[in-house]
C-alpha cells in the first residue's frame, strides 16, 4: 500500500488562533478517512492544505507524482453565467458522458429535478450544492477531499452517496478524506478517523463508533494520569504553603517542580452539561388532524398539493420523527401542525395548554436580531432560571453550550453558523415550551455538540416533532418515525431503513417492465406522449420515476460483466461446461445492459421534449 499524500511538520494559524502545530501525517492508497473536531478547530483548514487550496505557514504537503486530487469545499466556485450541464461535464459531448453508467447515475440521483440548461445563477442554494457535488463526483480522482458533502441532501441521497463512495475505487486504490457532522455517514463509509483538536491531528482506527470507543478509553487513561498529577500537585502546593519564611528556605528545585506542574495544567475543554428545563404542563390533547390537507395556489390558478387526507393524533410525550425527500413538504406539514399555516382541507386542532417552541431551518427567531449582541438577545428572556433547584442565568446556560464569556458581546451577524444555531436552540428552550418542533436542528453543529443536543433531547419530557436528514440524530431522539410519501403520512415502524426500502420499492414498481425480450421501440405511453407533443404533469412524474428506476437498474447491471469475466478468468480452463455457462451469463448481462440503455435514452428524450 503506497502513500499518496504526505504532510510533514504542518503548522497554520488564523488571526488569534493556531489551528495546526507541527503535525506530520500521511494518506495511503485505499484509505477512507473521516475528519472530526469542534467547529473552528481546523478541519476545513487541514482539508484545504492537503488539497493544495491553501499554503501552510510552515511545513509541506507532498503529492505523489501524477495523482489527481478532487476537492469539494463548503462554498462552491461555480460560474453563475454557466449552465448546469457545462458546470458538471464541461465541454464533454453528450454521447460521451451519457454512455458512462457512473456519470448517468450521479446526474440522475443529484440533479433529477434540476433543468440541465438552466444558468447556475437561477438555482437555489441547495441545487447549487448538488451541482457542485455532481461536478466533483463525475471526475476521475485518485484522492477525493470533501467538506460537508451531505449538506442539502435528503436521507435517500445520503445513502446513495455512501454506497457510491464505498464502491468508487477498487480495494487498495484511491483515497477519501471527508469532513462531515453526519455520524451515520462516517460509520458507513470511513475506516479511519482523524480528530483535529488543540492544534493536533489525532488518528483513530475504524469508523465513528470505533473512534468514540477509543476516545473514551484514551480520556479515561488521561483522567487517571491527571488524577495522579493533581494529587502530586496538591502535595507540592501544600508543602509550599507553610508560610513565607518556610517557603523561602525550601530548595529551589522543589519550587520549580511545583511551578512546572502548574504551568503544564492543560486548559479544560468546555464542559457541556445541559439540564432539563421546566416545561409548562400539557393537557390530554396536543395536536389532532382530521382529513387535513394543504395545497399551494400557483399564479395560473392551479394547485400544488403537498399532502391530503391526513388523520393523525399527537399526544403528550409523543416523540415523532418526520421523514421525506427534499421538497415533499415536511416543513409545510410542520407549519400546518403548529398553526403557522391553515389547512386548505380538513382541520387541525391544537390543545389549549400547548406552548410551541419552533426551531426553523433558517433560525427565524434570530433574523430580526442580526445587529444585537448575544447578551442583549438573552436579555429578552427571564434573568433567572432554576435548574435542579439552583438559580442560574441564560448567560451561564450559553457558556455550558460552548460559548466563551467574551463571545457574549459578539453581534449575532458575526457568529458562525454553529454558534447561531446553538444560540437559537437555547432561545427556543428558554421560552419554556411543552411541544418542541425542530426543523433540521443538527445543521452546522459538530459531532460533539450533536451529542450534547441528543443528550438534552433524550431526557426532554414534552412532546417533540423532528425533521432532520441526520438519521443518527433522528433514530436517537425519536421513538417513532412517520414518512411523507406521495402526499400521505405513513407510519414506518422499521425506521429509516424501512422508509428507504419503501422509496426504492415504489420507484421499482413504477419502472417494472414485462418479462421477456423488450421491443426496441418506444412504449405505447411514450408514443402517445410524443405524438401529443407534451406530457401531462402526471405522465411526466411517471416518466421521471421510471427514468430514475431504470437508471438504478443500469448502474447495478453495469458491474455484472466485469464480475462474470473475473469468474471466467478464475475458472478451471478444462471445465468447458462451466465456461459455457459463464459465457451465456455474460451474453445475457450485456443484452440486459443494452436494453436498459435503450430504455434510458428513450425516457431521456421523452423528458427533454416535454
Amino acid at each position: 500500500m503506497g502513500i499518496l499524500i504526505g504532510c510533514e511538520h504542518l503548522s497554520h494559524e488564523w488571526p488569534g488562533k493556531r489551528v495546526l502545530s507541527d503535525q506530520t501525517i500521511g494518506i495511503n492508497e485505499g484509505e477512507k478517512i473521516g475528519i472530526v473536531g469542534r467547529n473552528g478547530d481546523g478541519k476545513s483548514t487541514l482539508l484545504s492544505l492537503i488539497a493544495h487550496r491553501l499554503e501552510p505557514d510552515s511545513g509541506t504537503v507532498t503529492w505523489r507524482n501524477g495523482i489527481q486530487v478532487g476537492f469539494l469545499g463548503q462554498d462552491d466556485e461555480l460560474d453563475d453565467s454557466a449552465t448546469v450541464g457545462f458546470s458538471v461535464v464541461g465541454d464533454t459531448p453528450e454521447y460521451a458522458w451519457a454512455s458512462d453508467p457512473k456519470t448517468r447515475a450521479i446526474i440522475a440521483e443529484l440533479l433529477g429535478d434540476v433543468d440541465w440548461d438552466s444558468p447556475v445563477s437561477t438555482l437555489s442554494g441547495g441545487q447549487r450544492r448538488r451541482v457542485d457535488l455532481a461536478r466533483v463526483l463525475v471526475g476521475n480522482w485518485d484522492v477525493l477531499c470533501m467538506d460537508e458533502p451531505t449538506n442539502h441532501l435528503d436521507m435517500h441521497a445520503i445513502t446513495w452517496l455512501a454506497e457510491h463512495l464505498k464502491r468508487r475505487w477498487q480495494d487498495g486504490t484511491g483515497a477519501l478524506l471527508v469532513v462531515t457532522h453526519d455520524r451515520w455517514f462516517l460509520d458507513e463509509v470511513c475506516e479511519h478517523m482523524w480528530e483535529v483538536h488543540d492544534g493536533q491531528v489525532e488518528p483513530f482506527e475504524g469508523g465513528y463508533s470505533a473512534y468514540i470507543q477509543q476516545r473514551v478509553e484514551r480520556e479515561r487513561q488521561a483522567q487517571v494520569a491527571e488524577e495522579r498529577r493533581q494529587n502530586m500537585l496538591r502535595k507540592e502546593l501544600n508543602w509550599l504553603a507553610h508560610g513565607a519564611k518556610a517557603r523561602s528556605s525550601k530548595p529551589k528545585f522543589r519550587i520549580d517542580a511545583a511551578m512546572e506542574l502548574i504551568a503544564n495544567d492543560p486548559p479544560l475543554r468546555n464542559s457541556i452539561e445541559l439540564k432539563r428545563l421546566a416545561v409548562s404542563r400539557l393537557g390530554k390533547q396536543v395536536i389532532e388532524m382530521k382529513g387535513a390537507g394543504f395545497a399551494y395556489r400557483n399564479d395560473d390558478g392551479s394547485e400544488k398539493r403537498v399532502f391530503s387526507d391526513v388523520d393523525w393524533l399527537i399526544g403528550p410525550g409523543d416523540r415523532y420523527g418526520i421523514l421525506g425527500e427534499n421538497g415533499v413538504g415536511k416543513t409545510t406539514l410542520l407549519k400546518v401542525m403548529t398553526g403557522a399555516l391553515k389547512p386548505t382541507e380538513g382541520h387541525v386542532k391544537v390543545g389549549k395548554s400547548v406552548k410551541f417552541g419552533f426551531l426553523t431551518q433558517h433560525l427565524d427567531n434570530l433574523n430580526a436580531k442580526e445587529t444585537w449582541t448575544v447578551k442583549s438577545v438573552l436579555a429578552d428572556y427571564r434573568t433567572n432560571l432554576y435548574i435542579d433547584g439552583k438559580p442560574t442565568s441564560p448567560e451561564k446556560m450559553l457558556e455550558r453550550l460552548g460559548f466563551d464569556k467574551r463571545e457574549l458581546m459578539s453581534r449575532v451577524m458575526d457568529l458562525s453558523g454553529g454558534q447561531k444555531r446553538r444560540l437559537a436552540i437555547l432561545c427556543v428552550l428558554l421560552e419554556e415550551p411543552n411541544v418542541l418542533v425542530l426543523d433540521e436542528p443538527g445543521n452546522d453543529l459538530d459531532t460533539d455538540m450533536l451529542a450534547v443536543l441528543e443528550d438534552l433531547l433524550d431526557t426532554w419530557p414534552g412532546t417533540m416533532l423532528v425533521v432532520t436528514h441526520d438519521r443518527y440524530l433522528m433514530e436517537r431522539v425519536t421513538d417513532d418515525q412517520f414518512a411523507l410519501i406521495d402526499g400521505h403520512i405513513r407510519h414506518v415502524p422499521g425506521g429509516v431503513d424501512e422508509y428507504l426500502k419503501l422509496l426504492d420499492e415504489s420507484a421499482a414498481a413504477t419502472a417494472q417492465a414485462p418479462e421477456g425480450p423488450r421491443a426496441q421501440s418506444p412504449s405505447p405511453k411514450a408514443e402517445k406522449a410524443v405524438g401529443s407533443g407534451k406530457l401531462s404533469n402526471k405522465e411526466r412524474r411517471e416518466a421521471k420515476k421510471r427514468h430514475d428506476a431504470v437508471e438504478r437498474k443500469l448502474t447495478k447491471a453495469s458491474s455484472l460483466p466485469d464480475e462474470i469475466k473475473k469468474k471466467m478468468a478464475e475458472a478451471d480452463p478444462t471445465d468447458y461446461q462451466e465456461l459455457e455457462r459463464l459465457q451465456n451469463e455474460l451474453k445475457e448481462a450485456e443484452e440486459q445492459i443494452s436494453d436498459l440503455e435503450t430504455e434510458w435514452l428513450e425516457l431521456e428524450d421523452l423528458l427533454a421534449e416535454s
